[in-house]
This record gives structure tokens, sequence and C-alpha cells, in this order.
């Protein structure tokens, strides 16, 4: 694959996942009560399965953490595409490797929603997210799966060269 191919795709790939994650914090960090539904069922099934004490901290907790992680991915895969734009319009001179970034927000992207897909698949939660007689369609999980697999093509793309060995 040439770079500007990869660096095209890379770029596409970011701004999806970045965007469904920034859109999703007002979501996160505002407590709403589809938040709290979603939370508040998985976390009602691990203390059913796992523990009392983790599904309580679970339901309370767990939206502002992964909202915070989520903020972190979106600002890496940000901060990376606009290294690069600004290098190859050589408005910055920068010696930040942008696919590091790029590499490593894939692989965190794909690690936050390989536990999203999994409460969806193993939970009560479902596909299908059912709250106030509304259905969600599926566009959680779709979206989570989405991300889950363009986060693996973004790091698989952006992965560091092999080391040349003496």
């Amino acid at each position: 694959m040439s770079i500007n191919t990869s660096r095209g795709i890379s770029l596409i790939i970011s701004l999806w996942i970045a965007k469904v994650f920034l859109f999703s914090l007002p979501y996160k960090f505002t407590n709403h009560p589809d938040t709290q539904h979603i939370f508040s069922t998985i976390g009602q099934w691990l203390s059913d399965t796992i523990a009392i004490g983790l599904g309580e901290y679970f339901a309370s907790f767990a939206a502002y953490i992964i909202g915070s992680v989520e903020l972190v991915a979106a600002s890496m895969l940000l901060v990376a595409s606009a290294i690069w734009i600004l290098t190859a319009l050589k408005l910055l001179n920068s010696s930040i490797n942008y696919r590091n970034l790029y590499f490593i927000a894939g692989l965190l992207s794909t690690a936050l929603m390989s536990g999203a897909a999994f409460f969806h698949l193993f939970t009560p939660l479902g596909v299908e997210v059912v709250h106030r007689g509304q259905s969600d369609g599926g566009s959680l999980f779709y979206a989570a799966l989405s991300i889950l697999l363009l986060g693996l093509v973004l790091a698989f793309i952006n992965r560091p060269e092999p080391a040349s060995g003496a």
C-alpha cells in the first residue's frame, strides 16, 4: 500500500472514530438516562455473575472512566491527523511520529470497543438496546463493531517498522 493511500485511510478512519467518541461524551458525562440504563444493566449483570461491589462500581463510575478514555483516544487521533496535515502542508516541521499516535489510538479504540461488543453480545444489554420502549436498532452495537474493526485496521497500517537487527 502506498504511503499516500495509508495516510488517507488513516485520516478517514481517525475522523470517524473521533466523531463517534466525541459525540458520545455528553451522554456519558451528564448521566443521561440512556447512559444510566446501559451502565446499570451491565452493572446488575456484573453484580449477579461476578461480584456485587464490582457491579455497583461499574454502574456508578464506568461511564465517566470509559468516556475519559474515549476522550484521550479521540484527542490522540485528532492530534495525529493535525500533525500529518500540517506537516504535509509544510506548516509544521514536526519530529512527532503521527503514525505512532495512530497505532496507539487504534489499539486503544479497539480495546474499548472490544469491551462494548462483549457487553452487547453476552449480557442482558443485547445488540439492540431498548430503553423506555425505544430501540436503538442496534446502532450502538454496530458503531462499536465498526470502531473495533477500523481500530485494528488503523493500528495495522500504522504499525511500527521492525527494527533492523545487527
